[in-house]
């Protein structure tokens, strides 16, 4: 049986970060993960989500080793401007930006294409002596002892280790396995995620648009074809979802320009489209006898606010500070305790908060949108309060 100091069950974005983060701390680690990573934009199964590192994350990044590669491609998000167009017509009525420059000299992140991370996340693991990728292999079953974890993969081989992580999405088979149980919130929603050309330059602005159904949000990207370049997530009830993924590219381009309200002009399609549902869920807890959790096996958002993967390096963060602590206490109950406790209150704050913004943005009758409208002219007109929520939002510490 082969040994481990980490086993790390699931190899996205939060699962490699965790094998180049703690690679980089000196430990031995094993990453696995059932399917193989899709690292070029135009592949086949290419995620072309994007992902926006909020400031906290570069100082980790860094530290995984991770921040120079990432660097030459990241653009810089340096306003995030929100949209109300809850009005008769789909046109901006309220648009409020948040400035990085009221809370710093640095941006507050920087986006990037998650097939690309994929690619340059393998690429650090290249040059981890003491970190191993098994793409194509999954975990089947967990046993574990107090001082140890015996986990059975899906080619038959057994590995002992000190400490897994469960990294391994929102059905994690590790967590099932652990016993620990989820509450999910389904919204009866679908996002579409694909990338755009338009004639007006995005400046750095990240903006999201809401109207009802959920919000439609662009992304600065690099020019695409020499031509600005947006990311987009549009999120809508199921059916609407569906209507729009299966529509004539030219019927969808005047659908998608008509939605933001055509604030960077027309806009065309640089992408396939894809589709997939949205869910609020979180762990009844973080951890179990040798077995941590994080990123979508510990919490799962909608996507606003550009959350979820800063908040699964939250959690990275947090076990690799305790594990750099006490090397020896690698995997014990008195660390996973103190994981635990280091990450559910701000897990479960934003987990609801999240809920309660998607559950605004989702608001069809015309009162509600007007409500909303007036929440956000609040919001921004207090510049304490303001300052208090880019904070927040950015999750410093």
């Amino acid at each position: 049986m082969d040994e481990v100091d980490i086993l790390i069950s699931g190899g996205g974005i939060a699962g490699l970060a965790a094998a180049a983060g703690f690679g980089s701390a000196g430990f031995r680690v094993l990453c696995v993960d059932p399917a193989a990573p899709v690292t070029e934009r135009d592949a086949a199964g290419s995620d072309l989500r994007t992902t926006a590192f909020l400031q906290p994350a570069r100082a980790l990044l860094d530290r995984c080793g991770l921040w120079d590669r990432l660097a030459p491609h990241a653009m810089p998000l340096e306003v995030m401007r929100i949209i109300d167009a809850g009005g008769a017509r789909p046109q901006a009525r309220v648009s409020r930006a948040f400035d990085s420059d009221e809370l710093s000299d640095l941006p507050f992140g920087w986006n990037l294409p998650n097939w690309l991370l994929r690619r340059e996340c393998l690429a650090r693991l290249d040059d981890l002596p003491g970190v191993t990728f098994r793409p194509g292999i999954g975990t089947t079953h967990l046993f574990t002892r107090s001082e140890s974890a015996r986990v059975t993969l899906s080619d038959g081989s057994r590995i002992r280790a000190r400490l897994v992580i469960a990294a391994d999405g929102r059905d994690s088979p590790m967590r099932q396995a652990a016993g620990i149980g989820v509450h999910t919130i389904r919204y009866g929603q679908k996002a579409l995620a694909f990338a755009v050309n338009h004639p007006v330059a995005h400046d750095s602005v990240s903006t999201e648009i809401h109207r009802s159904g959920g919000p439609f949000t662009l992304v600065p990207l690099p020019d695409y074809q020499g031509a600005p370049s947006s990311a987009v997530i549009w999120m809508e009830r199921g059916p609407r979802a569906r209507d729009l993924f299966d529509m004539e590219v030219a019927q969808f381009e005047a659908a998608m320009t008509e939605r933001s309200c055509e604030i960077l002009g027309p806009l065309r399609l640089a992408s396939r489209r894809t589709i997939w549902p949205i869910i609020s869920q979180k762990a009844a807890r973080m951890t179990a006898e040798r077995v941590a959790l994080m990123a979508e096996a510990a919490h799962v958002v909608p996507p606003i606010g550009a959350q979820g993967l800063n908040m699964s390096l939250a959690d990275l963060r947090a076990l690799l500070d305790l594990a750099e602590s006490a090397p020896a206490d690698l995997g014990s109950a008195s660390m996973l305790d103190a994981y635990h406790r280091a990450r559910i209150r701000d897990i479960r704050l934003r987990v609801h908060g999240i809920d309660l913004l998607n559950r605004a943005s989702m608001a069809g009758a015309r009162p509600l949108r007007d409500a909303r409208a007036l929440g956000l002219d609040a919001l921004y007109g207090l510049p304490p309060l303001r300052r208090a929520l880019m904070r927040m939002g950015l999750g410093a510490r």
